[in-house]
């Protein structure tokens, strides 16, 4: 089975995450990854664009019944009708999460796949959890840029 790569962020986002999205989708494309994600606006549809732009293969898993609020981009779409508790089927199917900037909806992508120790988690300009002193808590990777993000969460699977 190919990888498959959840990508998650706001449906409603800034252009620096829609452009991080976008060449998140890119780099996932060119090498040969399954794009997952919420199969909405924002951050979803962006990288949608990008994987599609270089060929590449998105599953959108929406919250709801409506098709017509699928992006074009999408390869397929899987309309749950579970609202947000369709972010656990998103993480389940995922090899490793990219989330990019933050939303409610991101982070509990984001600690559904925390306690996936097998997969890695990478955040890209997105939530830091604390603990009540103020310290961080262990959780994901945070990287600067969409290269960061790809080449950890691809890091031992491509030689």
């Amino acid at each position: 089975m190919r990888f498959q790569v959840a990508v998650c962020g706001p449906g409603s986002c800034t252009e620096q995450e829609r452009l991080a999205a976008l060449h998140v989708g890119e780099l996932l494309a060119e090498r040969g990854v399954i794009v997952l994600c919420g199969g909405g606006g924002g951050v979803m549809g962006a990288v949608a664009e990008g994987a599609r732009s270089r060929g590449g293969l998105v599953v959108g898993i929406r919250p709801d019944l409506d098709r017509a609020a699928a992006p074009d981009a999408l390869s397929a779409v899987v309309f749950t009708g579970m609202g947000e508790a369709r972010n656990a089927a998103i993480v389940a199917s995922a090899d490793a999460v990219i989330s990019v900037g933050g939303s409610w909806g991101t982070l509990s992508e984001v600690a559904l796949a925390m306690r996936r120790e097998e997969i890695p988690v990478v955040c890209i300009n997105g939530w830091r959890v604390t603990d009540q002193t103020g310290s961080p808590i262990p959780g994901p990777v945070h990287v600067a840029t969409p290269e960061e993000a790809v080449s950890t969460v691809l890091a031992g699977r491509f030689a």
